[in-house]
């Protein structure tokens, strides 16, 4: 579950840089009132520390962790 939420800020996250990147737009601090108050600062370090989380992801062999979940009673 962790691992979803984490993926969620991930991609909230990369749709926010594509709308810096393309539009010159920042969601994040168009909600929160600007880039730096402590609200945005938090948000933007929510999803940071979520994106540094789905590294971990890349080395986890998921189809190991399927088998052992279905085998044990």
């Amino acid at each position: 579950m962790f691992d979803k939420i984490c993926l969620i800020l991930s991609i909230i996250g990369s749709l926010n840089w594509g709308l810096v990147g393309l539009l010159q737009f920042d969601l994040v601090a168009w909600i929160c009132g600007g880039s730096d108050t402590i609200f945005a600062r938090i948000i933007y370090t929510i999803v940071a520390l979520a994106g540094v989380w789905c590294i971990s992801l890349l080395f986890r062999n998921t189809d190991d962790e399927a088998i052992e979940r279905t085998s044990k009673p």
